[in-house]
């Protein structure tokens, strides 16, 4: 006779869908650093609908999404969802990264079974929208949400509801922890260094790549050695130089050498401008001594944003691109639009991965050509810690993950037969 809740790494019998779960829960009454707005709580467990998939989680990834989420900054996601989407939970499950097995199916979902083990992809859209039926890609949808932020039910949970175009096959030889740990920051870089026709990256391409060492930063070194570039890496800790030297970059930078970070200054202040021109030129300098000669980066890997952009359009080569991926520093970034018009270059938005940016990751981990570098891998109550680290800096190198129904780092089987 099946049980009502079961507990962390109390495997049902295959399919058997209990009533509860236990799940890590945000509430809007302790807003606030992840330690503390991230609670164990149970849970109601989630009932797949049509094309939706309920997957067992075995393990799922950290990512700072959810340390806004706790912080209920600069987005109340609660509060989005009840007032756009009509929602009824007062709660939030985050976790926008995860693996697991297939423990039940909606209606209308073909390519996935029960008992089949899966890697989960962050990115979720409506299929049968309008705007993909008249060919615009999905991850430029009107219906495109971020799973585990802008939608309930991620992966902090024994159970989580995804659409079945979420759910990836996972290969036998990938530890839940890797599968589950890292497709959100690999596949982000994937695409903003292979998508963006014709910027994307070309044997002997100089690349430059900001927060080298953190998760987007280790998969982008790794990335464009893969494809024949020349990955120069910039960091703010002279302990994660080490670090991207042996994933393959070229060269390290140690932005704390410089001081020209943040918003440029106003035009009229001609004094201040010569300043942050003497530093980003400077700067630049570093990467021809990385090179060996006066080239500039015809891509830059953004993401810090505020503290970073000017910069890294202004050392972009002539008719490059600076392609990003969040704002981690701020969003109100500056641009000398000159360096943009008249010189070619181009500032390009990438969000999230598409079905065949995904695969293409996941064969790479498989075939051992991309180490995901999962350098904390934390238990399930551990969640908040995990997510506090990212708040305080602390995180080290590399991505983060928490085991979930695993009991151990390594486990690449639920081992049901």
């Amino acid at each position: 006779m099946s049980k009502s809740l079961y507990e962390l790494g109390e495997v049902p019998p295959l399919g058997v869908v209990p009533e509860q779960m236990y799940a890590t829960v945000i509430r809007q009454d302790r807003f606030g650093e992840p330690v503390k707005a991230m609670q164990t709580e149970v849970v109601d467990v989630p009932k797949p609908g049509r094309g939706e998939v309920l997957v067992y989680v075995m393990a799922a990834g950290i990512n700072y999404n959810n340390v806004w989420a706790s912080l209920g900054e600069p987005i109340d996601v609660i509060a989005m969802r009840q007032r756009m989407l009509g929602a009824k939970e007062d709660f939030h499950i985050g976790g926008s990264d995860g693996s697991g097995v297939v423990w039940a199916v909606g209606e209308d979902v073909r390519q996935f079974k029960v008992g089949d083990e899966v890697i989960l992809s962050g990115g979720t859209w409506d299929e049968t929208g309008e705007d993909i039926r008249m060919g615009v890609e999905p991850l430029a949808s009107k219906s495109l949400r971020a799973w585990g932020y802008e939608t309930n039910y991620g992966s902090f949970a024994q159970y989580t509801v995804v659409r079945e175009h979420q759910c990836h096959p996972k290969p036998a030889n990938l530890s839940w922890e890797a599968g589950g740990g890292y497709l959100i920051t690999g596949a982000t870089a994937y695409r903003q260094l292979t998508h963006w026709t014709p910027h994307h990256v070309r044997p002997g391409d100089p690349v430059l790549i900001w927060g080298g060492s953190g998760g987007v930063g280790s998969a982008a070194i790794q990335i464009v050695k893969l494809l024949g570039g020349i990955p120069i890496a910039v960091v703010s800790n002279p302990d994660r130089v080490r670090f991207c030297l042996d994933l393959g970059a070229a060269g390290v930078i140690d932005r704390r050498e410089f001081t020209h970070w943040g918003r440029l200054p106003d035009l009229d202040d001609e004094a201040a401008t010569r300043a942050w021109t003497a530093e980003a030129r400077r700067f630049g300098a570093k990467v021809w001594e990385i090179l060996g000669e006066r080239r500039n980066p015809r891509v830059v890997v953004e993401h810090p944003g505020e503290d970073t952009l000017p910069t890294s359009l202004f050392v972009c080569d002539n008719g490059g691109m600076v392609v990003l991926c969040g704002g981690t520093s701020g969003y109100n970034g500056d641009l000398d639009l000159r360096y943009l018009w008249m010189r070619s270059k181009r500032l390009q938005g990438s969000h999230g991965s598409d079905t065949q940016e995904n695969r293409a990751v996941i064969g790479l981990m498989s075939d051992g050509r991309l180490d995901p570098c999962i350098t904390w891998c934390g238990t399930f109550d551990r969640i908040g810690e995990g997510h506090q680290m990212l708040y305080a800096n602390q995180q080290g190198v590399g991505n983060l993950a928490a085991l979930v129904n695993a009991e151990a780092p390594g486990q690449t089987t639920l081992g049901l037969g």
